[in-house]
């Protein structure tokens, strides 16, 4: 069976514990940006007193259009996301889309994202659970948008004979016909039924797919959240950005930064409560 709770470095996600936040820009857009929103985010967590994991991709390599930005590559994106954790203490993230890039990701990275495109590919998820357990890492996998909640329990499979029980199932919505995805809450409990622990990406599953470049609508980030934490989610992920109308990757889901504050109070206050309503035993 996975691990439940799991543990990140020094913080643990799952059953019985606080929200686990992972939260940072789209990309990598340049280490000036990434190294001041990764101080301002763990500046918010220590006063906050929530558990943050940074994060950003070096690489966004399953752009609509090939002209669109993809990030600094593996080696500079990495020593960027080096310097976040040297200087600010976060624990990071990132996602990687080939096999070879896990053996250096999981020297820098925490937690290792496999997007939900790729979410099938079984020779990724070898070298990622591989990998992430040489390291004492984690392995976190985006169930893909044309699949049913319980068939994660294949991918959940495929981690821990791949070596790692160290995983993270994330829910990110669901295709429904074009350009719309939905969120059916009762994923979260049922992915929760493989024994991994769930995450909701607050982000992606707000997105517009479709056209030259994907769009969609931020400010329904903080109402499927708080759906998705009701529900009994155990992490929420939220991208960021200073000046989400400029950014290069995604913005039209990000999160201003200078909003999230607001936002981590309100998830963790309503954790919380789904916490005391679980120890309860479900009374009033």
């Amino acid at each position: 069976m996975p691990v439940d709770p799991v543990s990140v470095g020094d913080l643990r996600c799952g059953t019985g514990q606080p929200l686990l936040f992972i939260a940072g820009p789209c990309v990598i857009e340049s280490e000036e940006l990434i190294l001041d929103v990764a101080k301002r985010l763990a500046d918010m967590a220590a006063e906050l007193g929530v558990a943050l994991v940074f994060k950003s991709s070096f690489d966004k390599a399953n752009r609509t259009s090939i002209h669109s930005c993809r990030g600094p590559g593996l080696e500079r994106g990495l020593e960027i996301l080096a310097r976040v954790t040297e200087q600010t203490g976060l624990q990071v993230t990132t996602d990687i889309h080939e096999p070879f890039q896990a053996e250096s990701a999981a020297k820098v990275c925490r937690i290792l994202q496999i997007p939900a495109f790729l979410a099938r590919q079984t020779d990724l998820i070898i070298a990622v659970s591989e990998e992430t357990a040489k390291n004492g890492g984690v392995v976190n996998v985006k169930k893909p948008q044309f699949i049913a909640p319980e068939d994660t329990i294949h991918i959940v499979r495929k981690c821990e004979e791949s070596g790692n029980s160290s995983i993270l199932l994330t829910e990110r919505g669901t295709t429904f016909g074009y350009g719309r995805l939905v969120n059916d809450m009762r994923a979260i409990p049922v992915m929760h039924s493989t024994g991994a622990p769930v995450i909701f990406d607050a982000t992606h599953s707000v997105q517009l797919p479709g056209g030259a470049t994907t769009s969609g609508q931020r400010g329904m980030v903080p109402i499927v959240a708080r759906a998705a934490v009701a529900a009994g989610c155990h992490g929420v992920f939220i991208e960021t950005h200073p000046d989400p109308d400029n950014a290069m990757s995604d913005g039209p889901n990000m999160v201003p930064l200078d909003q999230i504050r607001t936002l981590f109070q309100q998830l963790t206050k309503l954790r919380q409560v789904v916490l005391e309503f679980d120890q309860s035993g479900g009374s009033d």
